[in-house]
C-alpha cells in the first residue's frame, strides 16, 4: 500500500504570519494554521472556495490581487481592512506576490495590527487627556476666583435694593454663579490624590445599580451578568463608583425611548442596560503586560453615539445630549487612567458597549 503524498505546503504551518495561496480565479488552494485562526475558518471548509466567500476584501486589496495575477506585480500594503463573515473587521499589513506554482499563482501574507493600532490609540488618548487636564485645570482656576467676586457683589447689591422685585435678578446671578462654581469643582475633582484599597467590583456595581434604579425606576431594565469568581482589585472606591456611574447614567439617559421586555413578554417603554464583568488574560494596559485583568462592560440598546462626536466623546465639554455638561466621560476616562486601566467604546444603532479594563494583581 503506497504512502500518501506529502503536503508541499506543510512548512507554511510553522509560520506565525497568516498565509493564503490562491489560484488565478482567486480560489483558496491552501491556508495555513495562522490564517485559519485569523479568518475564523477551517481549512477543509474553504479549500476551493473563492476568497470573497470567506472574507470581504477592501478595494485596494482586490486591485492588488488583480495586478499580481494579470501583470505579476507584487504589493505591500499597510493598515488594509478585511471583514470576516462574522462581521469582524481586521486591520492588517499585507503582501501579495505571484508564485511559480502551477496550482497556486498568488501568495497572500497577512499580519494583524489591531493590537498595534490599539496601543497607538491609547497612547494618543493618554497624551491628549494629560494636555486637556492641564488646560481645564488652569482655566477652572482662572474662572473660580472671579465667580466668587461676582457672587459676593450680587449678595451686597441684594441687601441694598429697596425694591423686592429686583431681588429676583440678583438671585439669578447668585444661582448661576453657584452653578458655575460647582462645574469648576467637578473639573478639578480628578486631581485629588487616590485613596487605594482592596475593593470588590461587584459591590461597586451594586452601588451604581441602586443609584440608577432610584433615578430611573420605571424606564430602565438593569441586567446583571457578573463573574463572581473575580478577586478584589486595588483601587479608589469612590473614583470607580463615579467612573462607572457616569458611563451608566449616560447610557440610561440615552435609552429612555427604547422598549425593553418584561417577564411576561410585554414590551415596556425604556431601555435595557447590562452590567457585565469578566476576567481578561494577558492584556497590555498602560504599556505594561498583565497576566490578569478585570473587564467591565456597560452595554445598552440605545440609539448609539452620533458619528459626529464619536471620536471626541472623551473630550471635555463634548456632549451628545441637550443640557449635558460634557464632563461625565472625561472624568470617567481620567479615573480609569489613574488606575492604570483603559476605557474603550463600540457603538452602533441598538448597541453601545463601554469596556473598562483594570489590572488585577501585579504585572
Amino acid at each position: 500500500m503506497s504512502e500518501p503524498a506529502p503536503n508541499p505546503f506543510a512548512g507554511l504551518d510553522l509560520l506565525s504570519s497568516s498565509v493564503v495561496l490562491l489560484d488565478a480565479a482567486f480560489r483558496v488552494r491552501y491556508i495555513n494554521a495562522a490564517a485559519e485562526n485569523l479568518l475564523a475558518v477551517s481549512r477543509k471548509a474553504v479549500l476551493g472556495e473563492a476568497l470573497d466567500t470567506i472574507a470581504t476584501c477592501s478595494p485596494v486589496l482586490h486591485e492588488a490581487l488583480e495586478n499580481a495575477s494579470a501583470h505579476g506585480w507584487g504589493y505591500t500594503g499597510q493598515n488594509v481592512e478585511l471583514r470576516r463573515n462574522d462581521d469582524v473587521t481586521l486591520h492588517l499589513n499585507c503582501t501579495v506576490n505571484p508564485t511559480e506554482l502551477p496550482e497556486a499563482g498568488l501568495l497572500v501574507e497577512l499580519w494583524p495590527i489591531d493590537q498595534q493600532l490599539k496601543a497607538t490609540r491609547e497612547e494618543r488618548l493618554i497624551e491628549q487627556q494629560i494636555a486637556n487636564r492641564e488646560l481645564i485645570r488652569n482655566l477652572a482656576h482662572e474662572i473660580k476666583n472671579p465667580l466668587g467676586g461676582i457672587r459676593g457683589a450680587a449678595q451686597l447689591l441684594e441687601h441694598e435694593l429697596n425694591n423686592p422685585g429686583l431681588r429676583e435678578y440678583t438671585q439669578v446671578i447668585i444661582k448661576e454663579a453657584d452653578r458655575l462654581q460647582d462645574l469648576m469643582k467637578r473639573l478639578l475633582s480628578p486631581h485629588r490624590p487616590m485613596q487605594p484599597a482592596p475593593v470588590n467590583i461587584h459591590e461597586i456595581l451594586e452601588r451604581v445599580r441602586s443609584l440608577l434604579k432610584a433615578e430611573f425606576p420605571t424606564t430602565l431594565r438593569l441586567v446583571r451578568d457578573y463573574d463572581t469568581s473575580l478577586p478584589d482589585l486595588i483601587g479608589d472606591r469612590e473614583q470607580l463608583i463615579q467612573a462607572v456611574l457616569n458611563i451608566a447614567r449616560n447610557a440610561a439617559q440615552a435609552i429612555q425611548g427604547q422598549p425593553h421586555p418584561q417577564e411576561d413578554g410585554a414590551m415596556r417603554p425604556g431601555g435595557q442596560l447590562i452590567l457585565r464583568t469578566r476576567v481578561a488574560r494577558q492584556v497590555t494596559l498602560a504599556k505594561k503586560r498583565h497576566r490578569l485583568a478585570l473587564e467591565l462592560q456597560v452595554v445598552d440598546n440605545g440609539p448609539g453615539i452620533p458619528d459626529d462626536i464619536r471620536e471626541r466623546m472623551f473630550y471635555p465639554l463634548v456632549s451628545g445630549r441637550e443640557g449635558g455638561s460634557g464632563l461625565g466621560l472625561t472624568l470617567a476616562q481620567s479615573f480609569v487612567q489613574q488606575h492604570q486601566g483603559t476605557i474603550e467604546c463600540e457603538s452602533r444603532p441598538g448597541y453601545t458597549c463601554f469596556t473598562i479594563r483594570l489590572p488585577l494583581g501585579s504585572p
